[in-house]
């Protein structure tokens, strides 16, 4: 889990989250929720990532868009035989 410039936006969002549960339950808990809250998400944001990137493979075809094999599209490379 790498520290990206974006998670400075997720670390400003998830505190004004808690700020907003401060009036119903103690501080603890609050903390306790945002902090399994954030690596909820960036667990949940590297599985995604991860996985199109296995989808993607190479890259993706930009006339058929297929994924590339071997960098060469089967759909495309197979009609122009």
């Amino acid at each position: 889990m790498n520290f990206e410039r974006r998670d400075i936006l997720l670390i400003v969002g998830l505190l004004l989250f808690m700020v907003g549960l401060l009036p119903f339950m103690g501080p603890i808990y609050a903390v306790l929720i945002i902090v399994s809250m954030y690596f909820g998400i960036k667990i949940y944001v590297g599985r995604k990532k991860k996985s199109i990137g296995m989808d993607v493979g190479e890259g993706i075809c930009v006339d058929c868009g297929s994924k590339i094999i071997n960098s060469m599209c089967p759909n495309c490379n197979s009609a122009d035989k």
